[in-house]
């Protein structure tokens, strides 16, 4: 043998090297068999199991149509079976009717029923892997100009994500029944939980009973000018969101938030110091500004590390990263959901966030790619995204100050990704800038009535809703300590005789 031969090494095997995908065939035939001989077997294993985790096609219908004649609480054996399945296909020698007869014959107990669909789960996870790694390998081999390794990363990341939350790996077509059976589930959550909500609490009842609380992957921008408190509205809810967190266990073992949720707060205008300040200073009344200065009693300092000590269990997460682009921070909320959960994501805001920046590409299309990839990742991860923005500057040139749609800046994009728009305003910043110099002035005293009507109240703006009512939303708002509060009712304010 030639060196050069000898560096090749041994010739290749006339036998191609063959490998079959992880299956096993003998546990869904035993699964199958001992649903068909008790239908109870079926609940076993039926909040994790799926008709495409089975291997076998025939085994996939069998499961789905035993599946829905279970549900519509009827009978699934042999013969109520074999008149949903092709009559025509054979199992080797055997017929379909003569094969399902033959999985009842040979049933196992149903006390392995769930052993079984966890085996048969398990294999589905790991055919899937390998689908992601086959074509992760190919993909980088093929190298296409539209893909660089990047933008690679981040799919096979967005896909294996999708697999270990969801025990699936492709999106495809859901069937109508799947569809209305989470409608139906939707609907008996929110009949359950706290304030009859189909969503998570902001913490606000009169915004809530406006818009049902915050629907899962739905896109909330919350715009308004600087001033507004849009940042201070943000907080409030996040707070309110992630103190009232009550964790539910679910039958495979993960947390599902009964109430409240886990909360990823991403301040990209503030430091999370900041963030902290701010939110102390809301929950225990206490100016912020003294805070930074030092300027607090022994009682309110008490305050601060009483409610310190509460903050520290509370499941808010906060991401400080300034100019994040969008596929980062898509990266970033998938950790934070394998790691620990999360219910709710905050954006502030989407101004100061940055694209994939491709050459040519102007700001406008840079902030519809962010605002696409949120919409995108609130459907992904399944949960509502608050995306604060800011107002372009020609709401300061109206007589009328109240922000309209138009008025957002980029707006195109924003306007149309956004499933709800909120415009914080509050006419008191107008007013108080309004203070004529002299008081003396006659119209000073217009101004003092003007301002005591409009002092310490804000006006949240639903300016669109996909599914719910537009209209404004009247609260209180104390700036002190930035907070927003519901208003009180006068109905309810009694008045002691003299």
């Amino acid at each position: 043998m030639n060196d050069a031969a000898r560096r090749l090494g041994p010739a290749p095997s006339a036998e191609p090297h063959y490998r079959e995908a992880p299956n096993n065939i003998e546990a869904e035939q035993a699964l199958l068999g001992a649903i068909l001989v008790n239908n109870d077997a079926y609940y076993r294993v039926s909040d994790f199991l799926k008709p495409p985790h089975f291997h076998e096609a025939l085994h996939r219908k069998i499961f789905e149509v035993a599946g829905d004649i279970i549900r519509m609480g009827k009978t699934a054996n042999p013969v109520t079976i074999k008149t949903f399945l092709p009559s025509d296909e054979k199992v080797g020698e055997l017929t379909v009717a003569q094969y399902l007869a033959r999985l009842a014959a040979e049933a196992v107990s149903i006390i392995n029923a769930e052993d079984y669909g966890r085996a048969i789960y398990d294999l589905a996870l790991r055919r899937a892997l390998i689908q992601i790694g086959e074509d992760m390998v190919n993909i980088a081999y093929d190298a296409p100009l539209d893909m660089p390794p990047q933008a690679q990363i981040e799919d096979t990341e967005r896909r294996l994500f999708d697999l270990a939350e969801n025990g699936r790996y492709d999106g495809g077509f859901q069937s109508f029944n799947d569809a209305v059976a989470l409608a139906v589930d939707m609907a008996g959550a929110a009949f359950e939980r706290d304030g009859n909500l189909s969503g998570i609490s902001t913490g606000i009842v009169s915004l809530d009973n406006k818009m049902g609380g915050l629907q899962r992957s739905d896109l909330i921008i919350l715009a308004g000018r600087p001033g507004m408190g849009k940042t201070s509205l943000a907080t409030n809810i996040a707070w309110n969101i992630a103190a009232s967190y009550e964790p539910e266990v679910m039958p495979d073992g993960s947390f599902k938030a009964r109430n409240g949720g886990v909360v990823g707060f991403y301040s990209l205008e503030m430091s999370s110091e900041q963030l902290a300040t701010r939110i102390m200073s809301e929950q225990t009344e206490v100016s912020s500004s003294k805070i930074r200065r030092g300027d607090i009693t022994e009682h309110e300092f008490e305050k601060l590390v009483g409610f310190s000590q509460t903050m520290q269990k509370v499941p808010l997460f906060i991401d400080q990263t300034g100019g994040i682009s969008i596929a980062q921070l898509a990266a970033r909320a998938r950790r934070l959901k394998r790691q620990r959960g999360l219910d709710c994501l905050v954006v502030d805001y989407v101004q100061l966030m940055t694209g994939s920046k491709k050459s040519g590409e102007n700001r406008v299309q840079e902030i519809t790619e962010i605002t696409t990839g949120l919409k995108a990742l609130g459907k992904e991860l399944n949960v509502p995204i608050i995306a604060l923005s800011q107002l372009s500057r020609q709401v300061e040139s109206r007589d009328d100050k109240r922000p309209q749609l138009s008025d957002l800046r980029e707006s195109g994009s924003i306007e149309q990704d956004a499933d709800v728009v909120l415009f914080v305003f509050r006419e008191e910043y107008y007013v108080k800038n309004a203070e004529p110099r002299d008081p003396a002035d006659p119209k000073y005293a217009e101004w003092e009535a003007q301002m005591e009507k409009v002092k310490g109240t804000a006006d949240v703006i639903i300016a669109k809703q996909r599914h719910g009512p537009t209209g404004t939303v009247k609260l209180a708002f104390q700036a002190e300590f930035t907070r927003f509060a519901d208003l009180a009712d006068p109905s309810f304010i009694q008045y002691e005789e003299p």
